[in-house]
């Protein structure tokens, strides 16, 4: 089915669930793409898992600029003193002192901190970058396990129709047999296909399942009715048709590559923050405070105690000067790691272009893929319908007719793997050139609709074969 909706790229916020899918008749609408996907935003696991990354990977900012901002702090005390009781008598036995400290400290040249400030710039550019990525991720993911699922379902439909239509030449083998215009080998091959047959639709019924219990882990809902692909739908064609546009892209915009290109700067402040154990560290400090102490006979000038208010203000500067080889060795760690941290960025470019251009060449030739296997189901279909018109007059056996039906079948399964195939393959072009959103989801729902599969099991009706003709070449003797 067609749907049709407005751009909107998520990368923080959740959309709401729409109805995308029309609704026939006394029958539940179907679930396209679309719906898929907004569940999958809304549901699945890994997804919010991500987002929830994200958020704690943005606070580093926060974090790293409060190192560069002042910081003050209180403090209150109380304190009673009791004295030896061998004191002379003219002192009191005890004492009580309280207090309280108000402190403030700016830093003025904290050049570690200033690299871990911008660290935190850095990995909110980094946060950003991998939710994004997680969100091209869930399209693919839900785009691939979305197409399982119809593959699947096209499997077991094929299966079971060829099931029935191998019991139906079974039955009538059988009947063509006891009226002697067959011999036996037509109903014994007819039986030994349906018992062989028993055993792929069993195959296919648990791999279906399979298939919708993975979609349902991602979009955290039932699977119901899918829509499918259109029949005869024409698959549109990557835009730029060449791969190195999509490779050049892909160099420079995949998101894989963004986040290898932050971690190499985050390296690089690292070693500058390493470094900087080697500078002097200078703060403005300042501190107020105010005292209040009693006992009168130990403080005898001071009848009603002692009240103290004192306040400061400096520049304090500390100078390292050796720590046994810490910092050298903190630099020298650094420094490998902003190497290795060089190299995997190399390697996400020449993984991203690898990426782009496998992809590339799957939609060219799935698309090639699928002309070839529509015109091999056209001929599959004519020569099943000729097998069935020679086995009416006489001149086909019945596993003539079974063989070409087969045939029929495997082109119709190539078929569709082939169609979802190519889909899923340009939603990953995409994706390596950092270019996907949910537009391109809309894009392929227009390529579905809820009948898409209806027809992938149709066969021409049975050509009964007269009871009158006899098999040529073949003996009625049972």
């Amino acid at each position: 089915m067609a749907a049709r909706g407005s751009l909107v790229v998520l990368c923080c916020s959740m959309m709401p669930m729409f109805a995308w899918a029309q609704s026939q008749p006394n029958t539940a609408a179907a679930t396209d793409l679309l719906s898929a996907y907004r569940a999958a935003l809304a549901n699945d696991p890994q997804f919010a898992s991500a987002r929830a990354q994200s958020l704690a990977q943005r606070e580093k900012l926060t974090q790293g600029r409060a190192g560069l901002l002042p910081q003050i702090g209180g403090a209150w005390s109380s304190t009673r003193i009791i004295f030896d009781q061998t004191a002379p008598a003219e002192f009191n036995k005890t004492f009580s002192s309280t207090g309280w400290t108000l402190s403030l400290s700016q830093p003025l040249f904290r050049w570690d901190r200033w690299e871990t400030y911008k660290q935190g710039e850095i990995a909110a550019q980094a946060a950003e970058a991998s939710l994004a990525q997680a969100q091209l991720d869930l399209i693919t993911r839900t785009a691939q396990a979305y197409f399982d699922v119809l593959n699947a379902q096209d499997t077991l439909q094929l299966a079971t129709a060829q099931r029935d239509a191998i019991q139906q030449q079974y039955e009538q083998a059988r009947r063509n047999f006891d009226v002697g215009n067959a011999n036996i080998t037509d109903a014994n091959d007819a039986q030994a296909r349906r018992d062989a047959i028993d055993a792929s639709v069993i195959a296919a019924r648990s791999d279906f399942e399979i298939k919708q219990s993975a979609l349902k882990q991602i979009i955290g809902e039932p699977v119901g009715t899918l829509a499918g692909v259109r029949p005869g739908v024409t698959i549109p064609e990557p835009e730029p048709a060449s791969a190195e546009p999509w490779v050049d892209q892909a160099r420079s915009s995949n998101l894989q590559v963004a986040l290898a290109q932050y971690n190499l700067q985050s390296a690089e402040r690292d070693v500058k923050k390493a470094t900087a154990g080697h500078l002097p560290s200078v703060d403005l400090v300042a501190q107020t405070g105010h005292t209040n102490a009693s006992g009168n006979q130990y403080l005898p000038s001071l009848p009603g105690g002692a009240r103290f208010d004192s306040s400061q203000i400096g520049v304090q500067v500390s100078i390292p000067i050796f720590a046994g080889g810490a910092i050298q060795s903190r630099v020298r760690e650094n420094i490998a790691l902003e190497t290795k941290a060089a190299n995997d960025l190399e390697f996400a470019r020449r993984s991203a272009e690898q990426g782009a251009r496998q992809a590339y060449i799957g939609v060219i030739a799935g698309l090639a893929q699928v002309k070839a296997l529509e015109a091999a189901e056209l001929s599959a279909r004519t020569a099943y319908d000729s097998n069935q018109l020679a086995y009416g007059v006489g001149v086909r056996i019945g596993t003539d007719v079974l063989n070409s039906q087969a045939q029929l079948f495997q082109a119709r399964r190539d078929l569709a793997r082939a169609r979802y195939d190519t889909i899923v393959n340009g939603l990953r072009l995409k994706s390596a050139a950092g270019s996907l959103t949910e537009a391109d989801v809309i894009q392929v729902n227009t390529l579905l609709t809820a009948n898409g599969s209806s027809d992938i099991t149709a066969l021409p009706p049975a050509s009964a074969k007269p009871e009158s003709a006899k098999p040529a070449g073949k003996s009625a003797k049972r």
